[in-house]
């Protein structure tokens, strides 16, 4: 792949030199970078920055770049869902390892840390709301990751089987695929408060992660199922929408990456808390500090 030239409809450049989706200019990039799902979260993280040097907006993706503590740090919204994370993490990809100017792969590569701060849903009843959880892996129900070659060198095979097996998976539904996160990164931004676990990135909100409203969902169980999962010893700790594109993509690709996120719902106890900004302050803290 060094040596290809990337199309005008591969690698989609403005006419300012930035990245199509992002607006984001190869000299604005930084090695380590939050992610965040809401394009108002950027202005919350950014908040704690010692200075900002850029800032780009366009539709879901808000990007304000700075330095904290003297380092330099940007954080990028992605929007909701595993295809919003392909755009995201490809493009943070391109802008590192593509030079926009010959449109090949550059020479040398430049490795990427990210780390995305969410909300989530607890799948098991000693994860209360109020929480913190890192993914320590992450099981993909959506499919999305499918669509890359070699995605099986990264993934944990064995564990896929098994879920398959003790859920009884249906075959109508995607694949799963799961993806252990950057060790060192996770031992890097552990806390003893949080908690580590197998994170489900579903690809939608409601029936996808188990919720009926005026639809039933295919199968009643969904919820149950995977709260009694259990692989030696791994166990599924939450429900969100990012993680494992995150962490597949990343670890194809050879960036670092982890998810970290505050529980804003019980998903077994039927409890919900609106008002997070307060615990999502605090574990944006501990990541910048930690990053």
């Amino acid at each position: 792949m060094l040596f290809r030239s990337y199309s005008p409809s591969e690698l989609i450049i403005n006419s300012d030199g930035s990245v199509f989706h992002l607006h984001v200019k190869p000299e604005m990039l930084t090695d380590n970078i939050i992610l965040v799902g809401d394009p108002g979260r950027v202005n919350l993280v950014a908040s704690f920055f010692d200075e900002v040097t850029a800032e780009v907006s366009s539709r879901e993706f808000h990007t304000i770049c700075g330095k904290y503590k003297g380092k330099p740090i940007m954080c990028v919204s992605h929007g909701i869902g595993p295809d919003n994370i392909d755009i995201v993490v490809n493009e943070l990809d391109a802008l590192a390892n593509i030079d926009f100017n010959t449109r090949t792969v550059k020479k040398d590569f430049r490795q990427l840390t990210m780390v995305r701060i969410g909300t989530s849903g607890s799948i098991q009843e000693d994860i209360p709301v109020g929480s913190m959880v890192i993914s320590r892996r992450s099981l993909g129900i959506d499919g999305a990751f499918h669509f890359y070659k070699n995605s099986e060198t990264v993934r944990d095979i064995a564990m896929e089987d098994a879920f398959i097996e003790q859920c009884n998976w249906h075959k109508i539904w995607n694949h799963p695929y799961i993806v252990e996160a950057d060790e060192e990164l996770c031992e890097r931004l552990m806390t003893p408060e949080m908690f580590s676990g197998i994170t489900i990135t579903a690809g939608g909100f409601y029936g996808p992660q188990g919720r009926e409203l005026r639809l039933q969902i295919a199968d009643e169980n969904f919820k149950e199922v995977l709260h009694k999962f259990n692989y030696n010893g791994h166990r599924i700790t939450n429900f969100e929408m990012e993680s494992a594109m995150v962490a597949g993509l990343a670890k194809l690709m050879g960036h670092k990456a982890v998810t970290i996120c505050s529980i804003i719902a019980g998903r077994m106890t039927n409890k919900a808390n609106t008002n997070y900004k307060g615990s999502i302050e605090d574990l944006i803290k501990i990541v910048l500090v930690k990053l």
